[in-house]
């Protein structure tokens, strides 16, 4: 006799296709990605606030540290990867932050104008936001098949949007009473939570691989090199295509922030103004995101493939990049800048992220790190240098608006072939 789904169940199945037999797994990744992000982000104003400490010229230095820590971590875990199994190494990755989370704390509350704690506290939590990202999605793209990628990861990541929205709500709420040091704990005590969901999903995953038969492990590690991400990248054109999206989407992204940093400056005189004109965008993007995330993205996807995921936003970046050409108020920014962040997190990162789906378990930790971490970071540098490059040259910022219409046009072409080899009936080429 066939059990009867419960009262929650049927309301995720009521929202977002969930499965009876997948509901808890669904929850457990949900509430991880919470963590994840809420955690990060309750932290990220005390990097700021250190930001300030350090000042301006030093924070500038650090950024060539975040870059170099973002290309030699690829070796570091593409080694841990490899040799050690993923009940044990995903575990410790979180657990290992909630340990140094704890650590600056308490050097913090001793001395908070402490420079080398604070340098390695910024650089720290700027190459662990993309990594944490990175190690969240591969698993569940090891645990999940390609058609419930489709169905399940735009309401796992609304998980992440909760995350982004309660964990600056409590770093406002506790910051005066427990101070910059306690926000840290809470950041620790957070991670402490990843891994109990963790731990749930590791009961729940059944590994695809042949190994438990074998009598060996079956999540043990995924073997190859420490570099091999890199190449397994370099010789695959799927691949390739998946870091030429991320380098456009950065650029594009690059020239469009820049242009509101200049409109802003321009509309609005008073800083205090500036600051709620941000914190409304991100409470209007926020808002549309968990919205589309728990109601629209799985259909989407589902119905219409990754490829529509992956070029409604680009297309409409054409669009608005050219109608801010032609008139750069803040009207019509608020309008582009709103429209470009909520499809990324709506569409273009779930979408991303099913990409990877039907790619071998080497290449969804390996290759997926290296072209989030350092390729992206890589990427937003370039980005700057030739938003930078133009103005220098005297070009008007029409121009750069232009350049960046372009650099969508790309974007989407890029988006759709990729989700055209994702979405057909072979397999995407690429490392098997």
């Amino acid at each position: 006799m066939t059990a009867q789904p419960t009262f929650i169940q049927r309301q995720l199945a009521r929202v977002s296709k969930v499965e009876p037999q997948e509901a808890t797994a669904v929850l457990a990744a949900f509430f991880l990605f919470f963590f994840v992000l809420g955690s990060y982000f309750a932290v990220r104003p005390v990097r700021e606030t250190i930001g300030t400490i350090l000042g301006r010229t030093y924070v500038a230095d650090l950024w060539l540290y975040t870059a170099i820590f973002s290309i030699a971590i690829v070796p570091i875990y593409g080694w841990l990867v490899g040799q050690v199994r993923r009940s044990i190494l995903l575990p410790c990755i979180y657990g290992f932050t909630a340990v140094v989370m704890v650590a600056i704390g308490i050097s913090l509350s001793a001395d908070e104008t402490n420079k080398p704690v604070g340098a390695f506290f910024y650089v720290f939590i700027s190459v662990l936001n993309l990594m944490l990202v990175s190690v969240f999605w591969s698993f569940l793209l090891e645990m999940f098949s390609s058609e419930q990628t489709k169905r399940l990861f735009g309401f796992i990541a609304a998980g992440g949007t909760l995350g982004a929205l309660v964990g600056p709500l409590m770093t406002r709420l506790l910051a005066e009473s427990i101070g910059n040091s306690g926000i840290l704990y809470v950041g620790a005590a957070g991670f402490v939570g990843a891994i109990l969901c963790q731990r749930i999903l590791l009961g729940i995953w059944q590994p695809k691989e042949t190994a438990a038969a074998a009598g060996q492990k079956p999540d043990r590690g995924v073997g190859g090199n420490p570099f091999s991400g890199i190449t397994i990248v370099l010789k695959s054109p799927y691949l390739l295509g998946i870091a030429s999206f991320v380098v456009l989407l950065s650029i594009a992204n690059t020239i469009l922030y820049f242009e509101q940093l200049r409109i802003v400056e321009e509309t609005f005189k008073e800083t205090s103004r500036r600051t709620e004109v941000f914190a409304n965008i991100d409470f209007i993007v926020q808002s549309l995101t968990i919205f589309t995330q728990f109601f629209l993205t799985g259909r989407i996807a589902s119905i219409f493939g990754v490829r529509a995921l992956l070029t409604f936003l680009p297309i409409a970046m054409v669009i608005g990049f050219l109608v801010l050409a032609v008139s750069p108020v803040f009207a019509v920014l608020g309008v582009v800048f709103v429209l470009r962040r909520w499809g990324e997190y709506a569409f273009i990162r779930p979408g991303r992220e099913m990409l990877f789906s039907r790619l071998d378990t080497e290449t969804k930790y390996k290759a997926k790190n290296f072209i989030d971490v350092p390729v992206y970071r890589a990427a937003d540098y370039v980005g700057a240098q030739a938003k930078t490059a133009i103005e220098v040259v005297g070009m008007a910022p029409s121009v750069a608006l232009v350049i960046g219409a372009a650099m969508a046009a790309l974007w989407a072409f890029n988006g759709w072939m990729l989700g055209k080899k994702h979405d057909g009936p072979v397999p995407p080429a690429g490392h098997h």
